[in-house]
């Protein structure tokens, strides 16, 4: 087994595997930390944002937040492998989001085969609000890292 390979396994599975991880941004030491996490502190930033979507983007993750979706069907020149294989691909790519535009990034690896069946699975996970703004912050962060994206889409 040649050095590089052998550190690139090693980097991907210690001392953790993986490359991302979730993180609490909020104390959750003691009882009155949960109560205001969840139950029944939670239900305050629920109200304000029932009442103005954009306050969102005030009490949650949302505003920087993104997924890196694949069905594993074009992994970096190597092919379709199928969605599972790609997931090392996904992080990395979440890895990028982090390191170079401060975004969290989460994958997601889903089994559609077809262009159709994977736009509307990604359409589900899509709420209608400010996505225009989010799609050019995608461009200019895959522009920008000269990624290529390739899409069957006509």
């Amino acid at each position: 087994m040649s050095d590089f390979r052998q550190r690139a396994l090693d980097y991907h599975a210690k001392p953790t595997p993986g490359k991302i991880r979730v993180e609490l941004s909020k104390p959750a030491d003691s009882v009155d930390d949960l109560a205001l996490a969840y139950s029944p502190g939670v239900a305050e930033p629920v109200r304000e944002i029932a009442e103005d979507a954009d306050n969102a983007y005030k009490y949650t993750g949302k505003g920087n937040l993104v997924a890196v979706i694949s069905n594993g069907t074009a992994i970096l020149g190597l092919g379709n492998l199928g969605p599972l294989a790609s997931k090392p691909v996904m992080e990395g790519k979440a890895l990028l989001f982090k390191r170079f535009a401060g975004l969290d990034a989460i994958d997601i690896e889903v089994k559609h085969r077809t262009t159709e069946e994977f736009i509307n699975t990604v359409a589900i996970f899509t709420l209608p609000d400010r996505i225009e703004y989010r799609f050019k912050i995608i461009k200019v962060f895959i522009n920008y890292f000269h990624c290529m994206v390739n899409a069957d889409i006509h």
